[in-house]
């Protein structure tokens, strides 16, 4: 039917296009006559665009929207990997806690002032509620204005920061809110890395989720880091303008606030011009937001913020080291802000420090002396002035307290009361002429001699021969024990050389041991803390007065203090100056010069000094009775003033048969070494001996009832019992507590 009679085969001819078709008249294109014709609209459209080049655009502009779908779907995972990644390394959210602040150590004086801040943070924590309203408005101004807005971060303030970090080439920083960098305060490190960066933000939102605005901006004024050793905006205002942050200025408030850029660059106590340039960004950037008026800011502008003298680098700070040395042994571990009230006082620490630098300043480099100490107790052993050194901010050695010396002269009461205390009397005779111990030669001071001379005499001028035939008389065991007895606690060696001070010592032995003198013969212990409580008002210590008894019978006291006080009358110290008032002291210098020392006392108070170079070098001639002498003077005569004037414990005596001119003094010494310490001249010790028959001791106490050497009534303590007979150490060993603190 189809096939037009044409014969099938099973061969297919496909058509070709190549040119043997075309040859064979294969050719399938067809005639350019037989193509039907085109409308005049569809060749105008062809002029303006071309099918294929539309076509293409289209198409390009779908692979972008493609591949940028599928770049942001592939970003979003990437992104939640990294913050699944980083969220891994932090612990359990629910496990998560604001870690405890370091518990901060306010350290008071006698009438309560704040002497130091000690502990990690420099301060005490504050509430929000306590402070000034522009106080953390300046913060939220210059650092997160739109902070009560976000919740945690702020996706504007980050975008700004990226965008200047990329344009800047910096790294990656900036933008933080108060919250993220309150978490890294809290929790994180101080590296710059977008890991550290990611875990910011996840623990910002988990601190708003957790704590109010107000909680958070109240922590983050308690924990951040303010320059200059101080976290926390308590310590920052006290350090840099030396008041609670409870009462700063707006223009101080600036300041602080405007210490977040650079707290170590911009710190006012080293960078004054700077701190104030950044608070006037602060101010104007809180007048702009609202926070302040027009006139708040111009005032503020007018009158910048002053930064106050920094206590940190005062003498003061010997003090407040020692407080927390002994804090240890007296509440144990703390885990919460304390407040220790000591018996430190502020007027008497400032007169010691000016007393001991003014000298030291003034003729330090001609006398070649660049270092001492000086420390007061009173009668019961309470601390009033530490000074530890020259310069606490060039050395923060207390030598007051670590500093071992040779006490030299200084330490001749103890043999002499030793001596009292075997019969002899003030009024009793000794040679004072040269004297040779196993080759060993000692010399006075001024290289003379005077030949028979008075005990008080002695003492009184200092004659080395004297005090050393009296070491020997007595035994040098029983100096040490004496000694021991009064309050020194280092080693003493019971050697020959004793007598005129060869064992080191500390300041505050040698004044702790001379307080039995001036409060009538009781034994003290030393001590700076007089309650400890916490700072919700909680009391963990207090210290109750006590003592050690009596160490020295009220007869002897009364002689030594007899004895001594001829040495600032007409002896080694006669330019000590205390007017109205009865004094008594001994001064002392170490071989070669190198140690010079001065201790006095009266009924009211018992102060020494020290001066010296820490590499044990020689002086140029500072004696006891100079240097030592003048910074005594200066600071008793101001801590007295307005104290009640009260008498030194002595009686009134005399020998039964006073001795004349020419009495005939003991022979002279010139022992062998099977000679030396056996307490006499070769033979046994000497027997203690009565007091003097006509000895009649006075009431020690003039003062107001309470007053030093008075006993609860107001009245004279009454005699008792020497321990151990004052022939020893005391009864009882004393541990490191109660050579702290005394009995509880």
């Amino acid at each position: 039917m189809f096939g037009g009679g044409r014969k099938k085969t099973r061969n297919r001819i496909e058509p070709r296009l190549d040119s043997r078709a075309g040859a064979a008249g294969g050719d399938l294109r067809a005639d350019p006559a037989e193509r039907p014709p085109t409308s005049r609209k569809r060749k105008a459209s062809s002029r303006y665009a071309s099918g294929p080049s539309r076509k293409r655009r289209r198409s390009l502009l779908g692979h972008i929207a493609y591949w940028g779908v599928v770049l942001s779907v592939w970003g979003v995972i990437a992104l939640g990997a990294l913050v699944a990644y980083n969220a891994s390394q932090l612990p359990p959210i629910d496990q998560l806690a604001v870690p405890k602040r370091p518990p901060n150590i306010a350290i008071l004086s006698d009438d309560g002032s704040l002497i130091a801040n000690r502990g990690d943070t420099g301060g005490p924590a504050v509430r929000l509620i306590d402070l000034p309203p522009y106080l953390p408005k300046a913060f939220v101004a210059i650092e997160d204005k739109r902070f009560y807005e976000h919740h945690g971060v702020d996706p504007l303030g980050v975008s700004r920061a990226l965008l200047r970090d990329v344009v800047g080439g910096g790294s990656v920083e900036g933008g933080s809110t108060l919250t993220q960098q309150l978490a890294k305060n809290l929790f994180l490190t101080r590296e710059r890395t977008l890991s550290r960066k990611i875990q910011e933000a996840i623990l910002a939102f988990w601190l708003e989720r957790r704590y109010s605005k107000d909680q958070i901006i109240e922590l983050y004024l308690n924990r951040v880091y303010f320059g200059s050793g101080a976290y926390g905006v308590e310590a920052a205002s006290q350090k840099y303008f030396g008041k609670s942050a409870r009462l700063v200025t707006l223009p101080e408030a600036a300041v602080l606030a405007g210490l977040m850029k650079s707290p170590t660059k911009l710190a006012p106590d080293h960078n004054l011009a700077g701190a104030n340039e950044r608070a006037a960004q602060v101010i104007t950037a809180m007048a702009e937001q609202g926070h302040i008026t027009e006139a708040m800011a111009k005032a503020a502008l007018a009158n910048p913020a002053q930064v106050k003298r920094d206590k940190s680098a005062g003498s003061i700070n010997y003090a407040a080291d020692y407080v927390m040395d002994a804090l240890d042994d007296t509440v144990g571990a703390i885990d919460e802000d304390i407040v220790v009230t000591t018996t430190i006082n502020l007027t008497m620490q400032g007169e010691a420090e000016r007393a001991l630098t003014d000298e030291l300043n003034a003729k330090g480099a001609k006398f070649g002396v660049e270092q001492g100490a000086l420390v007061a107790l009173d009668p019961n052993g309470a601390i009033k002035a530490m000074v530890g050194g020259r310069n606490y901010a060039d050395s923060q050695f207390n030598r007051a307290v670590a500093a071992k010396r040779q006490p030299g002269s200084s330490f001749k009461p103890f043999v002499y009361l030793a001596a009292l205390e075997k019969g002899l009397t003030p009024d009793t005779v000794r040679e004072d002429a040269p004297i040779t111990v196993k080759g060993w030669s000692p010399e006075n001071y001024s290289r003379e001699y005077f030949g028979p001379v008075t005990l008080t005499k002695a003492l009184a001028l200092s004659l080395n021969t004297v005090a050393v035939r009296l070491g020997l008389e007595v035994g040098p065991k029983a100096v040490v024990a004496v000694a021991h007895r009064l309050g020194i606690t280092s080693d003493l060696d019971p050697v020959p050389s004793i007598a005129l001070g060869s064992s080191d010592v500390t300041p505050l032995e040698m004044v702790s041991a001379y307080t039995a003198f001036a409060n009538g013969g009781l034994g003290v212990q030393p001590h700076v803390i007089t309650r400890v409580r916490t700072a919700n008002g909680k009391q963990l210590y207090a210290r109750r007065n006590s003592n050690f008894g009596r160490v020295i019978d009220p007869q002897y006291v009364a002689m030594m203090n007899q004895m001594m006080q001829e040495t600032l009358l007409t002896g080694t110290a006669r330019k000590a100056e205390l007017p109205g008032w009865q004094a008594a002291g001994k001064t002392g210098t170490s071989q070669d010069w190198r140690d010079a020392w001065f201790l006095g006392y009266t009924s009211y108070l018992v102060a020494g000094v020290w001066l010296g170079n820490d590499d044990n070098s020689p002086t140029k001639k500072v004696s006891g009775g100079n240097l030592p002498v003048e910074i005594w003077s200066r600071f008793m005569k101001a801590a007295h003033e307005g104290a009640p004037v009260a008498a030194l414990p002595v009686g009134t005596w005399r020998s039964a048969e006073a001795p004349s001119a020419d009495a005939s003094p003991a022979p002279p010494l010139n022992l062998t070494g099977s000679q030396i310490g056996t307490g006499g001249r070769g033979g046994r010790p000497p027997q203690p001996a009565p007091p003097p028959e006509n000895f009649t001791p006075q009431a020690r106490a003039v003062g107001p009832r309470g007053a030093p050497g008075a006993n609860a009534d107001g009245g004279p303590v009454p005699p008792a019992e020497i321990p151990n007979g004052g022939r020893g150490p005391p009864a009882r060993d004393k541990g490191l507590l109660d050579k702290l603190f005394g009995t509880l």
